[in-house]
Parts: structure tokens; C-alpha cells; sequence
């Protein structure tokens, strides 16, 4: 039998924690992706557990079964604060008292009214709490778009695109395959086998013909697909590959960013793929919750920018970003910006 794992720091049982929580995004909606770790008197990681797809166990839960009585006395570290709730199963908090662990620590505060609440529940049954652990490194990762949709009721949408290092989506013949490389495809169909859903416009559709799919290194299909949805007036043929079994597509008939938006409020995490025309109208809407740029290293020029109109008329009227991420895959650059002062 293996030996427990040991963790020296609140940091280091939490970042564990997280990496559990990613392990699950994209499978428990309406829950949220939480990632839970227990740690024995010791220091020794005795129990782990992500959220199971809806109706199934919170993380707590699981983390604390596989602890079993070693988690008495313990510590449980949590990337949300622990439910108060009866839903589709009982609060977390429930559990967690029952455990007897002498302490749960929390990064991220639950937003959500009806689940909230939990760690005063703690603080009440004589359970020590500390809240706000990495709490920005949970709040920009697993929960990001969860967080986005409890607090607005809306679902998250990220704007992808790739360019070269001065902005063109595609060489002055309109040819694109490939400005980015293998290892940012391979990204992209990571993110788009854990989103809700695919935007792009009709244009997109009758140039390129995307199958819009999230697909494995071996080119298989991945096992969840994003839904795919067709924005625009124009008519797309009936052999187009977004037509096909792979996954469901939604056509809606409208140029209005927000109409979309409200076609989707069953879904949380939306992937906006469309060209610079669809782009430049979710950004003049406002209704761009962050951007994801692959940025190749290497220069086209011409007229195809990665993005049309966004109504800025003159420098001081410029859409403000700010990075809140700046990662490689292969060659390339990925960039991750949110508005500048809000919430990504």
C-alpha cells in the first residue's frame, strides 16, 4: 500500500485541492467544479474528491470517505465554501462537522444565496475556519465562469482567437490553416471538450466549414462535446459539418449579441469562435467576459484582422484589458485578458 502523500503548507494542500477541482470542470453543472483534500493530524493527505456530475456527491463528501476516520482532528481544504444546503444531496457542512475535523480551509466564498452560509454553520459547531486560500488563483481558474454565472445569471462567454504577432487571422488570400501550432489546437480542444457551447456565425460556417467538435491528440472525438451554435440570417447548407451527429447545433436567426446570450442562460462556460465580423459585435455589446488570443510568432500583414468594428472612434475611447494570464503552448503565446477593473 502506497503511503499517504504529505503536504507542508496551507498553499500546497489547496493547490491540490485545485488541481482536483480541474480534473472535473465541465461535468457537474449546475454545480460547481470543487476540488476537496483532507489532511490528518500529520500533515498526511489521507482523502480526495471533485464534485461528481449533478445528483451525484459534493467533493467534501467523497474526500471524506476515502479519509474515513483518519479525518478526524484533520484539516479540510476545500476550493469553495462548504454548502449549507439540502438540494440533491446534504450540506457539505453536514459531513464535515460529523468528520470532526478541527478545521476547514476555504478559498472562495459562496456567492450563492441559498447555498451560502456554510462557515458560519462551522464556526457555530466549534470548527475552526479560514477562507480566502489562493482564493484569486480559484476565482481565475476552476470557478471562473461559475462564479460569472451565480453572480449574473448569464453564461460566461470567451472570446478565441488566433493571429500572428501583428493581428492578421489570416494571410491576404484568406488562407488560415495553420497560423497557430499543434500544441494550441491541441489547448483549444481541451477547452472545448469542458465548455457548454460553441458560437460562431454563418459566415464562418460557409467559408471554413468547421465541424466545431472537441477531439483527442488521435483525432477521435472527445467523450462530452460543446453545443454548437450558428449565428446569423443566411441560410447554411444541409451537408455542413456542424449539421452533422457529432454533437447538437443551434441556429438562431439574429445578429443581436445579447439575443445569443439569452438563448444560452441554461449554460454557464461559452466559447465565442466566430470571425472578426461576430467578434467586433459581442465586443461592441459588451458582452465578452474575457479574451483567450493564440499568438503566433510570425507576421502576414494584409487586411484580415482577427477582429472587425468595436466602435472605438479614437484612442481615448479604446476597450480597455488588462492580462490576468500569459502561458505558452509550443511556439506560441496564449493570452488571457479580462476588462480592465471588472470580473472576468
Amino acid at each position: 500500500m502506497n503511503q499517504p502523500q504529505s503536504v507542508d503548507s496551507l498553499d500546497a494542500a489547496m493547490r491540490l485541492a485545485i488541481e482536483h477541482s480541474y480534473q472535473v470542470k465541465g461535468t457537474t453543472y449546475p454545480n460547481p467544479p470543487v476540488g476537496a483534500v483532507i489532511v490528518d493530524p500529520q500533515g498526511r493527505v489521507v482523502g480526495v474528491g471533485a464534485t461528481e456530475p449533478a445528483g451525484g456527491e459534493h467533493a467534501e463528501v467523497l474526500a471524506l470517505r476515502r479519509a474515513g476516520g483518519l479525518a478526524a482532528g484533520g484539516i479540510a481544504f476545500v476550493t469553495l465554501e462548504p454548502c449549507n444546503h439540502y438540494g440533491k444531496t446534504p450540506p457539505c457542512v453536514n459531513a464535515l462537522i460529523e468528520a470532526r475535523v478541527s478545521m476547514v480551509v476555504y478559498a472562495v466564498d459562496d456567492p450563492n444565496a441559498i447555498a451560502g452560509g456554510g462557515a458560519g454553520r462551522l464556526q457555530a459547531a466549534g470548527v475552526q475556519v479560514r477562507s480566502g486560500v489562493l482564493a484569486d488563483q480559484v476565482a481565475a481558474g476552476p470557478l471562473r465562469e461559475w462564479l460569472h454565472k451565480v453572480r449574473t445569471g448569464l453564461p460566461h462567454v470567451t472570446w478565441k482567437y488566433a493571429s500572428s504577432v501583428d493581428g492578421r487571422s489570416a494571410a491576404a488570400d484568406g488562407s488560415s490553416r495553420w497560423i497557430s501550432s499543434e500544441a494550441s489546437r491541441s489547448d483549444l480542444h481541451r477547452r472545448r471538450a469542458i465548455a457548454d457551447a460553441i458560437v460562431v456565425g454563418t459566415g464562418t460556417v460557409l467559408a471554413d466549414d468547421p465541424a466545431l467538435t472537441a477531439r483527442r491528440g488521435d483525432g477521435s472525438l472527445a467523450d462530452r462535446q460543446p453545443l454548437r451554435v450558428v449565428v446569423g440570417m443566411r441560410e447554411i447548407p444541409p451537408e455542413a459539418k456542424v449539421l452533422n451527429d457529432d454533437s447538437r447545433t443551434m441556429v438562431i436567426r439574429t445578429h443581436d449579441p445579447m439575443e445569443v446570450i439569452k438563448a444560452l442562460t441554461d449554460r454557464t462556460d461559452v466559447l465565442l469562435e466566430g470571425g472578426p465580423t461576430l467578434a467586433g459585435a459581442f465586443l461592441r455589446a459588451g458582452a465578452v467576459n474575457r479574451i483567450l488570443a493564440y499568438v503566433a510568432p510570425m507576421l502576414l500583414g494584409g487586411p484580415i484582422t482577427a477582429v472587425d468594428d468595436v466602435g472605438v472612434p479614437t484612442i481615448a475611447r479604446a476597450l480597455r484589458w488588462q492580462f490576468d494570464g500569459i502561458d505558452r503552448a509550443g511556439p506560441d503565446l496564449v493570452l488571457s485578458l479580462v476588462p480592465h477593473g471588472g470580473q472576468g
